[in-house]
């Protein structure tokens, strides 16, 4: 699945556009390395680092979802490890 549609389908942003601004920024890591493009695939497992909001968010990636949900169902689709503020 492509990254800005993972980070709109789990809820991460409010639309998709906002999720390709922000995969494209050049501040997103998966797994380590940095990307800048939306269009890189993403698998369960992967490990998303970004800044959002004003702090850095950790995810690992649990599920893919198959459509943009309610919000319990898009949380069940990753763990978040970020560190507490």
């Amino acid at each position: 699945m492509r990254l800005d549609k993972f980070l709109w389908f789990a809820r991460l942003t409010k639309t998709r556009a906002l999720a390709q601004a922000v995969a494209a920024g050049g501040h997103m890591r998966i797994d380590g390395r940095v990307v800048d493009r939306a269009h890189i695939n993403v698998a369960p497992g992967n490990v998303l680092s970004f800044p959002l909001h004003d702090r850095v968010r950790v995810i690992r990636i649990e599920a893919l979802p198959v459509r943009r949900g309610s919000a319990p169902e898009a949380r069940a689709c990753y763990s978040d490890l970020s560190p507490a503020s």
